[in-house]
């Protein structure tokens, strides 16, 4: 089995959750005590935030591309960054690491291609809804148009993330705000939904709507898993 390096911690509320599936899918697959071959880096989440509402992407890019490397230094036959949001920078790290990184977006995409899904709601951070490098991805290499919520909803959709879920704080009036946007995204013409922060799994799933729900993190860490076993397809290695 492959070694899998994770770059965790943002948050590690989603971390922990990336390094219980992973481990659930190996046992699942190899039966009896097997668990995964994991190198793990944690970050201060809260210096990465800072970096975010700076804009200083350049300097979070060479952040996260450092500690690529050094996974990979250390045995990692591949990187996650367990984040949606800081695949803006993956490239960087991907050209750094110098191993595959197995990139959310491709994960989602061709997940989403695959259930016949083109019109998703994508529901993440500000970043990750009003910049374009998630959806034009998603666009270029699967052909889906991914679709946003309107302002006030992105901002509600932001702010639960930040100031709850990555807080380990989970409210069901949170949930039920975001039900309503995802019922608004439906009336817009949304066919399935992306939980497109690592976050969001732990508030709403597949049972809170009758919507096709493709939640990120558990799709990465499954991909993951694959990669470790094997079977991941080389176009879903970006490198």
């Amino acid at each position: 089995m492959k070694t899998i390096g994770l770059i965790g911690g943002m948050s590690w509320e989603s971390t922990a959750v990336y390094y219980r599936q992973i481990n659930e899918a190996v046992r699942r697959r190899h039966g009896g005590l097997a668990s995964a071959e994991i190198l793990l880096r944690s970050v201060d989440f809260s210096r990465i935030v800072a970096l975010q509402q700076a804009g200083r992407w350049d300097q979070a890019a060479d952040a996260l591309a450092r500690i690529g490397n050094q996974l990979a230094g250390a045995g990692a036959d591949c990187v996650l960054i367990c984040t949606n949001t800081m695949h803006k920078v993956a490239d960087a790290v991907a050209e750094k690491a110098g191993v595959p990184l197995i990139h959310i977006v491709d994960v989602v995409g061709r997940a989403l291609a695959d259930a016949g899904a083109k019109r998703p709601l994508l529901l993440a951070t500000r970043y990750t809804m009003e910049q374009d490098f998630y959806r034009t991805r998603l666009a270029d290499r699967f052909g889906i148009k991914a679709m946003v919520p309107e302002a006030a909803d992105r901002g509600l959709v932001h702010d639960v993330i930040f100031e709850e879920l990555c807080c380990g704080i989970v409210r069901s009036q949170s949930r039920q705000g975001y039900l309503d946007v995802i019922e608004r995204g439906r009336a817009a013409g949304a066919d399935a939904v992306i939980l497109g922060c690592t976050e969001i799994g732990l508030l709403i799933g597949p049972s809170h709507t009758d919507l096709p729900v493709f939640d990120s993190t558990l799709l990465h860490a499954e991909a993951a898993v694959d990669f470790a076993d094997g079977l991941l397809s080389p176009a879903m290695q970006a490198a």
